[in-house]
């Protein structure tokens, strides 16, 4: 290790990456932290902390809209979080990844009410705030970052994560056999079912008055458009609102692995062959990005950009 007050020209290629490993930082952000501390690591430590600081709040600004979900269930609690970034390509990292399962676990540890009392807490296994360490994330990553949204359950929980978190599901069922293999099997495949078809409620029994109110004046205006008489109008109506059951109600949709049943049909008949009782209780899917605002951005222009700095 060079000694303090060593000059620049001491200043060797193994200590630049030295400096790296111990901090994920750039190379050229390294070097120079070095230089400035005249060879003392610990000062070039903190000289990057104090920048990456600077660094990450000049980035909280920025679009982060790739990133992923992740599920996670110890004992009767699980967990699913949704963890942004700016790239795939930063979300597919060694180090967005680790970043994502810490948190996960953490939010699991300490069971935040929401995202403010998540980022006070310590993370597991360390005295470091969960807001500390995202901001280093940032700023040694070099992508704005965010704890976007989580959202714990306990009960039998069964999880299914898509296409390397690009959507995720954690679902609730109750059962008087929540050891059983064929019914956690089922629960896994409704959890698909809701991964795939993004039904909206459980049943039809959940779906809001006003959300039937609204489709159903829709319906109504199309069909008066089409011509039809009023009578007819109004059965066609309630044909179109059973369809609209059918698409939007977990129960009510037709089962992915099996066209001749609805979802509803598939859990009774899992339930009738192996002498169970099996309800779903409650379901959370998350799918990254959804709902963000995503700039478009021309490469080419992004890049001769860069390269004025």
């Amino acid at each position: 290790m060079i000694e303090e007050g060593a000059k620049m020209a001491n200043i060797t290629a193994a200590d630049v990456k030295q400096l790296r490993d111990m901090t994920s930082a750039g190379m050229m952000d390294c070097k120079r932290a070095l230089v400035e501390a005249e060879g003392d690591f610990d000062k070039a430590v903190k000289i990057l902390r104090e920048k990456g600081l600077a660094k990450a709040a000049k980035k909280a600004g920025r679009i982060a809209a790739e990133g992923a979900v992740n599920a996670k269930i110890v004992n009767d609690t699980g967990v699913i979080v949704e963890i942004n970034c700016e790239t795939d390509f930063c979300a597919k990292s060694d180090r967005f990844k680790e970043f994502v399962d810490i948190i996960t676990d953490t939010i699991l540890e300490n069971k935040p009410a929401d995202i403010d009392a998540l980022m006070k807490s310590n993370v597991k296994g360390t005295q470091t705030k969960v807001e500390d360490l995202l901001t280093d994330k940032i700023a040694t990553i070099g992508e704005n970052m965010k704890i976007r949204r989580f959202s714990l359950l306990d009960g039998t929980l069964i999880s299914y994560i898509h296409d390397n978190g690009r959507i995720g599901t954690i679902l609730k069922i109750i059962t008087d056999k929540p050891d059983d293999a064929a019914v956690l099997e089922a629960a896994k495949n409704v959890a698909l079912q809701i991964t795939a078809l993004n039904a909206q409620y459980i049943s039809k029994e959940n779906v809001p008055q006003s959300a039937i109110d609204n489709e159903r004046e829709v319906q109504l205006a199309l069909v008066m458009k089409e011509g039809k008489p009023e009578n007819i109008a109004q059965k066609i109506v309630e044909g179109r609102m059973r369809k609209f059951y059918e698409e939007i109600t977990l129960l009510g949709q037709t089962y992915v692995k099996d066209d001749k049943l609805s979802v509803e049909q598939y859990v009774q008949s899992v339930a009738k062959e192996n002498g169970a009782s099996i309800k779903i209780d409650s379901f959370v899917r998350f799918e990254r990005g959804e709902g963000i605002e995503r700039k478009e951005d021309n490469f080419a222009d992004e890049v001769a950009e860069m390269m004025k700095k």
